[in-house]
């Protein structure tokens, strides 16, 4: 799965942007999977992007499932809103959250997937129990906050990790990786077993985007996974 992410995209066109990946041009290959957008509060991260009315004017714009990813304080009060208007996926992080699985509760409710995010230096073995109410694990594979930073191939081991245990029932996560993917990079992800890619400036800084996703898809499916 492929999810470009808008933190990269031209904030000034971001409906126009979408439509960039939602497959358009007729080939199914250059359909993003998912669409993530990046909700920073310049507290829990230092950079300041977007809230929840352009979330939702976002939804109003089209059909590809919005991926939210919130990187900010006190996610137990905000996160829910951000399923009632309408997105797919829902993220906070384990390092903001107070009650983590009250808050995947609330999003299920809500009619959302329940994401967990981890930063790089977040061990997920001191969150394996929360993770047993979560339907998707976000590794980071940058630290929050800003686009454009290096791949941080140590993460890999966490993916392995976390794989390994879906693999014999102790959780049932869909494993999304975000930071630094690129056609030189997701191979290495898809080979420790990613199943969700979140792709920045290797989608939106391409001269077509939508063939940047089948491009990545592509390298993803060829990489193969990792025992």
């Amino acid at each position: 799965m492929i999810a470009p992410s808008i933190l990269s995209a031209d904030f000034a066109r971001l409906g126009a942007e979408i439509q960039a990946v939602a497959g358009t041009s007729g080939d199914p290959e250059t359909r993003a999977d998912w669409v993530h957008v990046d909700v920073m509060d310049a507290h829990f991260v230092p950079n300041l992007t977007l809230g929840l009315p352009v979330v939702q004017s976002l939804l109003d714009s089209t059909d590809v499932p919005i991926d939210c990813h919130l990187m900010i304080e006190d996610p137990d009060r905000w996160a829910p809103g951000y399923a009632e208007a309408g997105a797919y996926n829902v993220t906070v992080h384990a390092e903001a959250a107070a009650d983590p699985v009250k808050i995947a509760k609330d999003l299920r409710a809500a009619g959302a997937k329940a994401g967990l995010s981890l930063k790089p230096g977040t061990r997920l073995e001191d969150h394996l129990d929360t993770l047993r109410h979560y339907d998707t694990l976000l590794i980071m594979s940058v630290e929050p906050g800003f686009g454009g930073q290096s791949f941080m191939p140590e993460v890999l081991d966490k993916v392995k990790a976390a794989k390994r245990m879906v693999r014999t029932g102790h959780l049932n996560v869909l494993v999304e990786i975000d930071g630094g993917i690129n056609a030189d990079t997701i191979e290495q992800a898809a080979e420790a077993g990613v199943d969700c890619f979140v792709a920045g400036s290797a989608v939106y800084g391409a001269d077509d985007p939508g063939r940047a996703v089948a491009a990545l898809r592509a390298s993803a499916a060829g990489a193969g996974t990792a025992d």
